[in-house]
């Protein structure tokens, strides 16, 4: 069996992408946006979720967390996350997202008529600080590589702006020392 990709060490650092499927651009305003930001909180405030760092992106997040239960942590929020947004597609009459939604709904999933996310958080371990280093940089430098901002403190939702400009506006993170 592969461990590779699962959490397999409880209270420790993880790296953490979870990606809309097909790709399909759902968080490209700000409600969308605002729907992660609020569950963030709720699994900080509720569930011990620590988050160090993260990134939304117009389709997927990255993340750098831990929690006592990190794996169903992660489950409700994705869970969770996925129902405001359709809601959300549903009250702005976004049809084409929500047939794409159901278009791509894999079969054995029966408890909802769509599927927001793919399976899988393909979580990576932080092993020292180097590592961690490296990942924040990654998450903080996404908007940049993606070429949709010339600098990263220009990305509304990333936590670079905490880091780097003492900008907790969007959320509270709980700081590397680095």
């Amino acid at each position: 069996m592969r461990t590779r990709y699962k959490i397999t060490e409880k209270e420790c650092i993880y790296f953490v992408t979870s990606t809309v499927v097909e790709w399909m651009p759902v968080f490209r305003s700000r409600t969308y946006c605002d729907i992660i930001i609020r569950s963030l909180n709720y699994c900080k405030s509720h569930k011990d979720l620590k988050l160090f760092a993260f990134v939304i992106m117009d389709n997927h997040i990255h993340l750098i967390v831990k929690a006592p239960e990190l794996s169903d942590t992660l489950a409700s929020f994705k869970k969770f996350t996925a129902k405001e947004i359709i809601d959300q597609l549903k009250q702005d009459n976004r049809q084409w997202l929500l047939s794409q939604f159901a278009f791509y709904k894999k079969k054995y999933k029966t408890e909802s008529d769509y599927q927001v996310w793919q399976e899988g958080i393909h979580p990576q371990l932080m092993l020292n600080e180097e590592m961690l280093r490296q990942k924040v940089e990654y998450v903080h430098s996404n908007p940049v590589r993606r070429g949709l901002v010339d600098s990263p403190e220009h990305w509304r939702y990333s936590s670079y702006r905490n880091y780097h400009l003492n900008d907790h506006s969007i959320i509270h993170i709980d700081e590397l020392l680095l």
